[in-house]
């Protein structure tokens, strides 16, 4: 049973704290959490908007447009759907103590960037060098 962390509304993981401690790894999971409550709950905006939708447009420049709209939403949630597999990544790795160390080198990920991309797996160095190797390998 885990035990309850008490987080102000206003706590922000700050470098003088020991890194990963039990505040700053519950600021974490309530992050997740909440960016993926948002993801699920626009998704099911998105379905039950589909199927109200659902009609028949005589215009055919109409239902072409409508059509567009259509495909772009769903890219959207496909790409929504990415991302909650990520956050759920992310989940798992706090759980097993794993969050916020770089899969690449071991070493912490800034705070800052974990701030502003909750789901990294990466140190922002390891991204980039990974970035240039992949830009290297697509121009062969």
């Amino acid at each position: 049973m885990k035990s309850e962390v008490f987080l102000g509304d206003d706590y922000r993981p700050a470098e003088d704290e020991p890194f990963m401690n039990e505040r700053q790894t519950e600021y974490f999971r309530r992050k997740l959490n909440d960016w993926k409550t948002d993801i699920m709950s626009d998704s099911r905006d998105t379905i039950s908007g589909m199927k109200d939708q659902t009609r028949n447009i005589p215009d055919v420049a109409d239902r072409a447009s409508e059509e567009t709209d259509r495909a772009l939403e769903l890219r959207t949630r496909d790409r929504e759907r990415k991302l909650v597999s990520k956050i759920d990544a992310a989940l798992r790795r706090i759980d097993e103590g794993e969050y916020g160390y770089c899969e690449i080198t071991g070493e912490p990920i800034s705070l800052k960037r974990l701030d502003a991309r909750p789901i990294a797996t990466m140190s922002l160095e390891a991204q980039e060098r990974h970035e240039r190797r992949e830009k290297v390998h697509r121009d062969d």
